[in-house]
This record gives structure tokens, C-alpha cells and sequence, in this order.
């Protein structure tokens, strides 16, 4: 028996880039892969997590979502059969669970939340004639409360070992459930995993989002977690395409666009994995750049002569750039945008750290950033601006508007954490 199945994870529907809409990306990047399953003859999609950038997506986001979904299921002459789509730690599993049951009839299956029953995790997909061709174990994103129990006085390091423990024994669970259920059918099909975790030693990229899904546990889980049960295991979070552990059938896809500039020159993939009986063969397959990013640095001169370069390339890329200078941040702002002006280019960010070098040098030499007052360092950037004195009393109040929704969200976690 042969199957083939495509891996994609962390899409991040709409997501944006320092206040620019990306949807246009994602449209290109979704409508490049509905064109990749069909040229490419995959019979099973899987996408291991964060759909979403966030728990409420807009409007025009669904849309994409539900567009390319209608596409897959319903192109005809598209050898597709099955969809499989877990939650990541971004996504609402409530939203994802929602239409479970209206899109299991297309073929389309939606694992958001984990239910306690990790059988529910577990689905036979068949072909067309109705013959099991494999068995997916389909683990959404495991939240702290799907996994643990706390129990007063614990320290961090029970904490974390508890964590990892359960993360191990949730997948031990799935693996001999769909080792049964192999063995009942009579048919020696390949088992897939599906997971949205960090693994110990993969590795991640400044800028790109990234966060620690269980505090304090950065790098939970190893490869010895997945029981040798799965024969490949389609994994998200990270968005950087890697093996685990160097295992050629643990792998991370990674993200299908660059998630921050840190990025920029990653080539992105999506994963063609081909089975015959239950051994997999990889292939990677390069995703076009629908929008391109690019980091630049130095002064004045050298920033001017690297956005003249991509001028007369026809580049239409955006821009961060960090300046390297003593030139007032008014100037520089004024510099760069005369250079793009005309041009495709756009500038997302620059960055410039003169202001608050300044600030730290007018603080006593014995004094650190760690020891400074976060209002007294911001005081000290507006003096290093030049803040005109009308503005400040606002810039101060808005200040320490942001401090106090920090705190607040930190006691707000803390307190989501010790549940």
C-alpha cells in the first residue's frame, strides 16, 4: 500500500508586520499550496497547529480559511482525501472545534481541543473504496490542564517533570490505542503523529514569535516521547524546518512565511512524505517568497547606497532597518524615507538605539539598566529625543498606561499558570 501526504504547520492567518496587513501573502501562500496537493498527487494534508495567529481572527482571514478548505475538499479530479488540523498554541480550540462535525463530512478533520479521552485523537483515514490506508494520531496543542495535576507546595522542578511526564504519557496513551486498532484491521498501514511542542535541542530564530508554551519548560519534550509506534511525526511550533534529534521522520516544517525579519533569508518548506507500507521517504519542497524581507545596517551613506541597490533592482521588499550612527532619530527617519519615496520599497521599522545609549549614559556609572526605574529610563529618552516639553505629561501617562497592562498580565498568567 502507498500513501502520500503533505506536512504544513504554523500558518499564522493574520498575522501582521509592525501594523502592515500580510493577508495578501497568506492568499498566495494558501492558494500556491490548494495548486501543490493537486500538481503533486497528495492524498492527505496535515497541518500541525497555530492556523491562527490568534484566538479571534477577523473576517478576512476565516474567509481565506474556510476558501482554501472548500478548495481542497471539493477540486475535482484532486486525488486529496483527507485533511487533518490540530490546534496550536495560538489558536482558540473552541473556534477550530466549532464546525468539527459540518467539515468531518467533507473528509476534513478538526482536532482543537484535547478532550481527556485521547481516543478521540485517534482516526482511521480509507480510501476511496473504503480500505484503511492509515492511522493518524492527531494531538492537538496539550495545554498545562490537559496534561498535570497541581498539587500544593510543588516546586518548578516537579512542576516540569510533571509536564514532561505527561506530555510522554499522553503520546504512549495514543501510540497503543492506534497500535490496537492496527492490529484489528489487519493491515499493515503507517501510523502519523501530530504535535505542537518545543522539542529539547531544535532550535528557533530572533524574531520569529516563538514562545515558551509551558513556563519554564522551554525544551520539554525529546524524541523519546514519540513511541517507535509512529512511523512519522508531523510536528509544530517551531518555525524553523529541522529534524528532531536528527531523526528523519520527527520533523518540524516550520512556518510557510517569514514571521519577523530574523527570517528573511530562510528558505521555507512544506514536507512531501511518501509511504510505501509503513516506511516514510521525505521530500522537501521549497515555497516561493510571496513577500520579501530585508534587514539592513550601517550609516547614513551605506543605508542610502544598499536601498539604491534594491531600487534598481525593482525590489519591492520591506525594509528594517538599524541605524548606526549619532545622526538625531528625526534626521534619520527623514534620510530613509526620502531614499524609499518613489520607489516599491517600504520601510516596517527602524531601529535605533542612540536614544536610549544616551539615556544610560547620564545615569551614575555604577548603575545598570536592571536597576533603573523603567520610568526614569523612558524620561531619559524623551530628554535624549528632544521631546517637546507640551508632549511629555501625555507620553508620560500613555507610559505608564503600558507598564500597568504588562503587570496586569503578568499577575494574569501567574495566576493561569498555578491552576
Amino acid at each position: 500500500m502507498s500513501l502520500r501526504i503533505l506536512h504544513t504547520s504554523d500558518w499564522h492567518l493574520g498575522r501582521s508586520l509592525f501594523g502592515r496587513s500580510r493577508l495578501h501573502e497568506f492568499e498566495a501562500f494558501l492558494d500556491w499550496l490548494a495548486g501543490t496537493v493537486e500538481s503533486r498527487g497528495i492524498e492527505a494534508l496535515v497541518v500541525a497547529g497555530d492556523i491562527f495567529d490568534t484566538t479571534t481572527p477577523g473576517n478576512a482571514t476565516q474567509k481565506l480559511y474556510y476558501q482554501f478548505l472548500h478548495r481542497i475538499a471539493l477540486t475535482q479530479g484532486s486525488p486529496c482525501r483527507h485533511v487533518v488540523i490540530t490546534s496550536g498554541n495560538h489558536d482558540s480550540p473552541t473556534f477550530l472545534d466549532a464546525p468539527q462535525e459540518l467539515l468531518r463530512s467533507f473528509d476534513v478533520h478538526v482536532i482543537g481541543a484535547a478532550t481527556g479521552d485521547p481516543a478521540d485523537e485517534v482516526r482511521v483515514l480509507r480510501d476511496r473504496q473504503g480500505k484503511p490506508e492509515a492511522i493518524v494520531c492527531a494531538t492537538p496543542f496539550l495545554r498545562d490542564r490537559d496534561i498535570r495535576t497541581v498539587e500544593p507546595g510543588e516546586s518548578l522542578e516537579d512542576k516540569i517533570r510533571k509536564l514532561s511526564e505527561g506530555v510522554s504519557l499522553h503520546y504512549a496513551e495514543i501510540a497503543r490505542i492506534a497500535e490496537e486498532i492496527r492490529q484489528s484491521l489487519g493491515a499493515e498501514i503507517p501510523v502519523i503523529a501530530m504535535g505542537h511542542l518545543f522539542t529539547a535541542g531544535c532550535v528557533t530564530v530572533e524574531g520569529d514569535g516563538v514562545r515558551e508554551v509551558y513556563a519554564g519548560a522551554l525544551s520539554l519534550v525529546c524524541s523519546a516521547a514519540f513511541p517507535p509506534v509512529f512511523d512519522y511525526v508531523a510536528l509544530g511550533h517551531l518555525h524553523v524546518p529541522q529534524r528532531v534529534e536528527g531523526k528523519e521522520h520527527m520533523r518540524y516544517c516550520g512556518s510557510p512565511i517569514p514571521m519577523g525579519f530574523g527570517e528573511s533569508k530562510q528558505q521555507k518548506l512544506v514536507l512531501q512524505v511518501d509511504f510505501e507500507g509503513r516506511e516514510p521517504v521525505v521530500t522537501e519542497i521549497e515555497i516561493p517568497r510571496f513577500q520579501p524581507l530585508e534587514r539592513l545596517a550601517g550609516g547614513l551613506g551605506e543605508l542610502s547606497l544598499s536601498i539604491a541597490a534594491l531600487r534598481s533592482a525593482g525590489s519591492n521588499a520591506w525594509l528594517e532597518i538599524e541605524y548606526r550612527g549619532d545622526e538625531p532619530p528625526a534626521v534619520v527617519q527623514e534620510a530613509m524615507e526620502k531614499a524609499v519615496e518613489g520607489s516599491q520599497l517600504e520601510i516596517r521599522r527602524i531601529r535605533n538605539n542612540r536614544p536610549l545609549q544616551q539615556a544610560l549614559r547620564q545615569s551614575a556609572t555604577d548603575e545598570s539598566l536592571q536597576q533603573l526605574d523603567p520610568v526614569a529610563v523612558f524620561s531619559r529618552c524623551l530628554d535624549a529625543y528632544g521631546t517637546d516639553e507640551a508632549l511629555r505629561p501625555a507620553l508620560m501617562e500613555s507610559y505608564r498606561e503600558v507598564l500597568r497592562s504588562i503587570r496586569e498580565e503578568d499577575v494574569m498568567a501567574e495566576k493561569e499558570a498555578g491552576q
